[in-house]
Order: C-alpha cells, then sequence, then structure tokens
C-alpha cells in the first residue's frame, strides 16, 4: 500500500474533497427552502442525498485511482456503444421538466450527457493518440473520430441539452487542438461548424430559447424583467447584496423563493450573497488548482493518451465552470450547467469523481517515470559509465513513446 500510495498526488484529493464539503454545506444553505416549500420535503433532504452521493463517489475515485488509465485504450468500442445507447433511450423512456435527458429509477435519477463528457474525453483522447502519425492526413487522422462526436452531439441536442452538447464540443475541441493537427485542417473545422450551426439554428429556434438570450442580455427590459430575465435580475440582486465578506452563512434573501434553483444552476449566486467576494474568490481558487494541476500532469506525461486524457479532464472543470458563472453573471444565456463539485447533482458528481481518479492516476504514471528517470541518472552500468539520455527515458505505459517536432512544439507519439 505504500508502494502505490508514494505516488499519490494528494492535491487531486484533498482540493476536490475540500470543494465537495463546502458544496455540501451551500446545498443545504440554498435547498431548505426549496426542499420544503416546492417538494414538500424534509428541509435536509438535498443535504442527505449530497452525502449519500459523496459516500458513492469515494470507491468511485479509488476505484479509477488504482485501474490503470492505459486499459481504457481496449475498452473505448464498449464504452461508446454504452453511451449511444442511453442517448437513444434516453430519448424515449426520460423525461424531466419537459427534457427528455434523465432516466428515472426512482431512490435516483442518472443523466447520461454526463457519462457523455468523460467517454469522449477517453474515446478522442485513445483515438487521437492512436492516430497521431496519420494527423497530417484530414481523411485518416482527423476524420474519422468527427463522425462519432457528430453523433453524440445530435443524440444530446434532441433532447434538448444545449449546455451539455457546449460542453463536449468544447472538450472536443480542446483535444483535437492539443493533438497536433495542422492549422488548415483547423480552419476548415471551425468553417464546417460554423456552417452546420448555421444550417441547423432556424430549425433550433423557439420561443423559449429566444426568451434565454434575450434575458441574458436584457434582463431589465419590461418585457423580460418578469420572464426570461428574471432568473439574472434575483442572480444580480444576490451577487450585489453579497459585497466583500456576505451577509453570512445562511442569511441569505434570494433563495427564499426568489432565486430558481439556488442549489443548482445558481448556487455561487447564493455563495455571492452570503460569503461574499471572499467566499467566490475561495471556490475560484479550488477550482483553478483542479484545472492548472491537471495541464501541468498533461505537460509532463510522456504518453500521447496520458496527455490528451488530462487535457480533456481539466477542460471539462474549467470550461463548465466558466458556463455556469457566464450564465448567473449575464455573459451568457443560462442553459441549466451546474458548478462543477458545488451543486447538487449525484450524477455530475460521480463523473467529476471518476475522472478526478483518472487524472490522479496519469499524475502517478508520470511521478514513476519520473523516479526512474532520477534513479537512472545516479546509475552507472558495468563499465562505469552514466546510461544515455536515451536509456534514461523510460515509462511504464504499455508503448514506446519518442518525441517529434511539430508546428505547435513538441509531440510524444507511439
Amino acid at each position: 500500500m505504500k508502494k502505490r500510495l508514494r505516488n499519490f498526488d494528494f492535491t487531486l484529493l484533498f482540493t476536490p474533497l475540500l470543494l465537495t464539503a463546502f458544496g455540501a454545506v451551500m446545498v443545504y444553505s440554498a435547498s431548505y427552502t426549496v426542499a420544503v416549500v416546492k417538494f414538500d420535503q424534509p428541509a435536509t433532504s438535498f443535504f442527505i442525498r449530497t452525502l449519500i452521493w459523496i459516500a458513492l463517489a469515494m470507491p468511485v475515485f479509488a476505484f479509477f485511482c488504482f485501474v490503470p488509465y492505459q486499459k481504457f485504450q481496449k475498452w473505448i468500442k464498449p464504452i461508446m456503444l454504452v453511451i449511444i445507447a442511453m442517448l437513444v433511450l434516453v430519448l424515449f423512456t426520460g423525461k424531466v421538466n419537459g427534457s427528455r435527458s434523465w432516466f428515472n429509477l426512482g431512490f435516483f435519477s442518472l443523466q447520461p450527457a454526463e457519462l457523455a463528457k468523460v467517454g469522449m474525453i477517453i474515446y478522442l483522447s485513445a483515438v487521437y493518440a492512436k492516430k497521431q502519425k496519420y494527423l497530417d492526413s484530414f481523411s485518416k487522422g482527423v476524420l474519422p473520430p468527427l463522425i462519432a462526436l457528430g453523433l453524440i452531439l445530435g443524440l444530446i441536442v434532441i433532447q434538448p441539452d444545449v449546455g451539455s452538447a457546449s460542453i463536449v464540443f468544447l472538450i472536443s475541441c480542446s483535444i483535437i487542438v492539443s493533438a497536433g493537427i495542422r492549422l488548415r485542417h483547423l480552419s476548415l473545422l471551425i468553417a464546417a461548424g460554423v456552417g452546420l450551426i448555421l444550417a441547423v439554428l432556424p430549425h433550433m429556434i423557439n420561443e423559449e430559447r429566444i426568451s434565454r438570450f434575450t434575458g441574458a442580455y436584457q434582463p431589465f427590459s419590461e418585457d423580460n424583467v418578469q420572464d426570461g430575465g428574471f432568473q439574472l435580475v434575483q442572480s444580480y440582486l444576490a451577487i450585489g447584496n453579497g459585497g466583500i465578506f456576505g451577509d453570512g452563512l445562511g442569511q441569505g434573501i434570494q433563495k427564499l423563493g426568489y432565486l430558481p434553483e439556488p442549489h443548482t444552476d445558481f448556487i455561487m449566486a447564493v455563495i455571492a450573497e452570503e460569503l461574499g467576494f471572499v467566499g467566490v474568490a475561495a471556490v475560484l481558487a479550488m477550482l483553478a488548482i483542479i484545472v492548472l494541476r491537471g495541464f501541468y500532469i498533461a505537460r509532463q506525461c510522456r504518453d500521447s493518451f496520458g496527455s490528451l486524457l488530462a487535457i480533456g479532464i481539466s477542460s471539462m472543470v474549467g470550461i463548465q465552470t466558466f458556463i455556469n458563472l457566464g450564465a448567473i453573471t449575464g455573459l451568457l444565456p443560462i442553459t441549466g450547467v451546474t458548478l462543477p463539485f458545488v451543486s447538487y447533482g449525484g450524477t455530475s458528481l460521480m463523473i467529476l469523481f471518476a475522472s478526478m481518479g483518472i487524472l490522479n492516476n496519469i499524475a502517478k504514471h508520470v511521478r514513476s517515470q519520473e523516479l526512474i528517470v532520477s534513479e537512472s541518472t545516479f546509475t552507472q552500468d558495468k563499465r562505469g559509465r552514466r546510461p544515455s539520455n536515451r536509456q534514461r527515458i523510460r515509462t511504464t505505459s504499455t508503448t514506446t513513446q519518442t518525441r517529434e517536432k511539430t508546428r505547435g512544439g513538441e509531440r510524444w507519439t507511439n
């Protein structure tokens, strides 16, 4: 056990745990009125469910910490088949608040789009790591994975769940760009994406989506203040009331029937009102530590699959945070995206801790590489000479990695 824990990245354990524990307290503070008035349940119902999900997430985190991440390369086909099957099935069986996005299993609900986020990270990382030699060819190296991506995005959009689709799309973009595709191929993809959006947009426009846009950018207009802009106006009031230090934990007013969904989409507005700028800054600092630590691990990893996997996971946390904050501040339309580790949501919490487990596994792999290199530096061969640089660079992964010069810098290929 000591050998296994020697390379453990405790930053990626204690930071998410601290953030989640803080989130559980804020979920209780934000949800007790909603639980009693809206759902006719005990005031502690959402808080207790959050504690149960945290307890369930710990074994999941441990499992993904100790299962070598390289195994996921062999499992991409069954992973994708399961995700596609769930996304298709939910269209016929799942319906919550007019959206076919959830499986209602009685004691809990499951959102397949959350599984699709980490599933696409694994799939794209594995495929583009394998196709490093073919990335100069658009038809062989770049295009094939995009067909699966288009299918996943299409299934999520028609639920409809534009927020999750946007996150999956942006995560995928971060992996594709990091894989090292040519600039002209990237330009072609951007042009194709813009064309597709312009072609699909007229079929997606309805009164609800129009109200979300006008509510985000004209919340105080006479037509929006009691309709599409109501949520944003209440969010502004909560943020403005908080000031620097806030009104005190549990002392917020906007959660008492004014701010819709205070324990999920708008929990940061509750934090701003009760703990002020200081509380918001602390949450953002912890989220930034997770994201930056993930990018550092990706930079240090010599395995192209592990590096892309770390980039995808870090991007997921960062992108989801940005979209959530953009919604509560009026920078972006409201899409129902929750704040990672803080907002109430069992499926999201499980996926996030599974992702942290994978990221920690990659970190352990990186540290084991560094340890091997440092030990070999001071080891002499039989003739009394130190090993060459080529001998020092060893890896515990299933593939041998070599370094290549690219237009974007360097990349490690199989």
